[in-house]
């Protein structure tokens, strides 16, 4: 004659219990005390749902779901007084039957619910929370109340990506999503009447079912967004900065927002090589590299409609936002030309260094950043050129035109000036600044232009008598090449300084054999005073 209500199952949390004027959704099995089933929610595929407490129910099971928590299992005896009382349903209840309903509690809410917001995990650092006309890219779990997973953006390995708060998501999430960090990490409970209410999707979601989602913040901008720069070190001394059209030398490590690492120059040992300003990388990072110093770190975070937009690239996925953080190695600009500064000179600068000039000197070279590549200290002897000769790349002819003996500088190269795109392979890096710290020791002052002998005195009158030493009418490269090293040896005659002696003797003896039989004959034999200077440069 008494509801009897038996807890059969109570799950160990059970932050709500129903109350009269929820609404709920059930399954059940209906059977009479013999056992005899009379109806079952199961059979139908679908919850009974229904309010609790408006008289929408029998009186037994208003009263016996009242406290049930969602996947709460009761077992329920009502009697007739409570259910269908001396008239029951013809057919189906005979009258004064006693029943017996065993419940499974699925969902629970109330028409006054919100949508409900529990942050389990946040971010030390927040720097921007999601707001309306945001653009989101999180992964999430769905589930209803009872647990059951109808859908997972971590199945698809795919991140769900919207707009916030303007009509594309269901408006729970709309609300649910707003104030989350990147990294946080929050359920949201929704309402049906603020998810897809008495219909559902057609899919998955019965009707009036509450949705659970687990979700995790990926990525968040605006449509309006520009780049943002943080200057993580930005070096004390700072003469140059990136301007439109500068060549850049710079190591990155490229990250979504969330840190996931895609990209990094320094995983393959070199740096990233580019133009800047002049669309040869994303729009945002032409941007974000414009204004820096060598040596200079900074972070560039860049939205995605700066970046790879919505298709994305690679690792990249589609409408993500990059973050940049650069290392600046070096930079220049094609116009560049050497710079040169001194920093000591002596005082009795009478002698300046010129073009065919022998020189020696000490250097140190190194990267614009610093980096050491070689030094002639460390050998412990100098380095010996002929000035304008070739013998060192372009930008250090003209480094070390019009210097003195002692004097000190450092000579800036730009790469087109110096080893050019390619570099000196593990050596110096491709389009790379050069820096040499130089004292110049001695100066041996050269021939002028054109010559590699020229007399110190008067020159016989019999001079190819005189090279002639067996008088038989031809000199050979012997004879010649004796006769000027005696020259040399006396000081009647000088050679230009730094080169090898055979190979200027054997030249000027190629000069002189007009015929190339190996022989010069006193036709053959000409002064350079004595040919057009257009016609032949005696080397």
């Amino acid at each position: 004659t008494e509801l009897g209500i038996e807890r059969r199952f109570v799950p160990e949390s059970c932050p709500r219990a129903v109350r009269p004027g929820d609404f709920v959704r059930y399954h059940y099995l209906g059977a009479f005390p013999d056992g005899t089933r009379f109806d079952s929610s199961y059979d139908r595929g679908s919850t009974f749902n229904v309010f609790v407490g408006k008289g929408q129910l029998i009186a037994g099971m208003d009263q016996a779901l009242v406290g049930m928590c969602v996947n709460e299992r009761r077992f329920v005896k009502i009697p007739p007084k409570l259910a269908y009382g001396s008239e029951g349903v013809p057919g189906v209840i005979p009258p004064n039957a006693v029943l017996h309903f065993d419940v499974l509690l699925i969902d629970l809410w109330n028409s006054e619910d919100e949508v409900q917001v529990q942050t389990y995990f946040k971010p030390e650092k927040c720097p921007r929370t999601v707001q309306v006309s945001d653009f989101v890219r999180y992964h999430y779990n769905g589930t209803f109340l009872d647990g059951t997973l109808f859908d997972s953006s971590h199945n698809r390995m795919r991140t769900y990506d919207t707009y916030v708060g303007i009509g594309w998501l269901i408006p729970g999430m709309d609300q649910g999503l707003l104030g989350m960090c990147v990294g946080e990490k929050r359920i949201i409970t929704i309402p049906p009447f603020l998810a897809y209410g008495e219909d559902g999707d057609g899919k998955e979601i019965p009707g009036q079912a509450s949705l659970v989602f687990d979700v995790v913040l990926l990525d968040l901008h605006n449509p309006k967004d520009g780049i943002a720069i943080e200057n993580q070190l930005v070096p004390e001394s700072c003469e140059r900065r990136s301007q439109t059209g500068d060549f850049l030398r710079y190591h990155y490590n490229g990250t979504l927002l969330d840190g996931t690492l895609f990209d990094s120059s320094y995983s393959r040992n070199r740096t990233y090589d580019t133009y800047v300003g002049k669309g040869y990388v994303i729009a945002g990072m032409d941007e974000g590299l414009l204004g820096v110093c060598t040596g200079e770190k900074r972070r560039i975070i860049i939205p995605p409609h700066l970046g790879y937009g919505e298709e994305g690239r690679g690792k990249i996925p589609g409408s993500a936002v990059l973050v940049f953080d650069i290392h600046v190695v070096d930079f220049h600009n094609p116009l560049d030309s050497v710079s040169i500064t001194v920093h000591y000179k002596p005082s009795n600068c009478t002698v300046l260094s010129k073009k065919g000039d022998y020189l020696k000197y000490h250097y140190n070279a190194s990267l614009l950043d610093g980096t050491l590549l070689d030094s002639t200290h460390s050998l412990g002897k100098t380095y010996n050129i002929v000035l304008g000769s070739g013998q060192v790349v372009l930008g250090m002819d003209m480094g070390l035109q019009d210097m003195c003996v002692g004097e000190r500088r450092t000579v800036v190269i730009p790469p087109h000036l110096g080893y050019g795109e390619d570099g000196v392979e593990g050596e110096v890096p491709g389009s790379a600044v050069l820096v040499f710290d130089i004292e110049l020791l001695e100066l041996v002052s050269g021939l002028p232009e054109g010559y590699m002998f020229v007399w110190n005195g008067e020159v016989s009158p019999n001079l190819f008598e005189e090279i002639d030493q067996n008088h038989d009418g031809e000199v050979l490269l012997e004879e010649f090449s004796e006769y000027i090293q005696t020259q040399v040896d006396t000081g009647k005659g000088k050679l230009a300084p730094g080169f090898d002696f055979e190979k200027i003797v054997k030249n000027m003896f190629t000069n002189q054999d007009r015929d190339g039989n190996g022989k010069v004959t006193a036709e053959e034999f000409k002064l350079k005073d004595q040919e057009a200077r257009e016609e032949h440069d005696e080397l």
